[in-house]
């Protein structure tokens, strides 16, 4: 079996593609809604699902460029949540640019949004495999999925009664399921057996669950240099992340007392709020706590991943995209 592809080739491969569709998305009509999706996957990004997605494909020794529109349809989908999410969170800018609601309207955003959730799929029926009725079931699963997530976390703003499970199982819909899908239908495409196919998706899976808690984290407890966006916003929004509902759980009654004081409220200093929470979850040993539960995920993938029996050497570029996605030196 020939050696994978390296993480920069395969990047580069989906950056390239994904150029030229923006380009003649863009020169379609009516502009007015194909320009905003044009401007949209021209926004930059990792492209970190639809390399995974060639990543496995490749791992399973698949044919990389017959995966190649099934990898865009990922991006695609990837990038409509975006764009429907920052309506939802009232966001102004995404990547340093305006978002699409800010730079048009609304309306644009919301039926250009539409469009891009379609053309995932007019993308993904393009692909040539005989498991193409297998990945667009997961596609269709994966995407529904993703909405369920979305809605929990949307729920959980005026919630008081969501534990740590509740979360767990929010950030494993909203964050991890599409990793994890992107990774399987690569799998899927290459012919791999269900088994390795099953194995590669729960790889997925932990290492969402293990990047989304140490965002959490790192937006608490980051330099904010290192970090490249304001830390304590988590805080200031009253986001029920794992180190909130860990120090409602673990807070004695004098300091959930303090908790609850700025949990409710309306009126006060930003920087104010986050020292003083901060310091809580510092006292509570949060920070270990939390690193600790990030780490068990972490290594469960890389464990789901060891499973699969394949030359280790194969395995080498999957083990460096979960080091670099984690930020780790380990």
């Amino acid at each position: 079996m020939k050696q994978p592809h390296s993480i920069e080739y395969l990047q580069q491969l989906v950056i390239d593609r994904l150029k030229e569709e923006a380009g003649k998305i863009g020169q379609t009509r009516p502009v007015n809604l194909y320009q905003p999706i044009e401007y949209t996957l021209n926004m930059g990004g990792k492209r970190l699902r639809p390399v995974m997605l060639l990543m496995a494909c490749d791992l399973f020794g698949g044919k990389v460029p017959q995966a190649l529109n099934a990898a865009i349809a990922v991006e695609i989908f990837h990038n409509f949540t975006l764009l429907h999410d920052d309506i939802m969170d009232h966001a102004d800018i995404r990547r340093n640019q305006p978002a699409v609601h800010k730079k048009y309207n609304e309306n644009v955003a919301i039926l250009s949004g539409d469009a891009m959730s379609i053309m995932a799929y007019q993308f993904l029926l393009k692909t040539e495999s005989p498991a193409i009725q297998k990945v667009t079931q997961l596609f269709s699963k994966t995407a529904m999925e993703v909405c369920e997530g979305q809605q929990y976390d949307m729920d959980f703003e005026n919630q008081t009664s969501v534990n740590i499970d509740d979360y767990l199982e929010m950030i494993r819909l909203k964050t991890a399921v599409l990793i994890a899908g992107s990774f399987k239908m690569g799998a899927q495409l290459a012919l791999a057996t269900d088994a390795d196919a099953d194995r590669i998706y729960r790889f997925g899976i932990n290492l969402g669950l293990a990047f989304q808690l140490q965002d959490d984290l790192l937006d608490v407890f980051a330099e904010q240099e290192k970090f490249g966006k304001k830390t304590g916003g988590d805080i200031l929004a009253n986001k029920k992340t794992f180190l909130l509902l860990k120090a409602l759980e673990l807070a004695k009654p004098e300091q959930k007392e303090r908790l609850n004081h700025w949990l409710t409220k309306k009126d006060f200093d930003p920087l104010e709020k986050i020292a003083a929470v901060k310091q809580i979850y510092t006292d509570l040993n949060l920070k270990r706590i939390s690193q600790q539960k990030s780490d068990d995920y972490y290594l469960a993938a890389l464990n789901e991943l060891q499973a699969i029996e394949l030359e280790s050497d194969r395995k080498k570029p999957l083990i460096l995209l979960a080091k670099t996605i984690m930020k780790r030196e380990h």
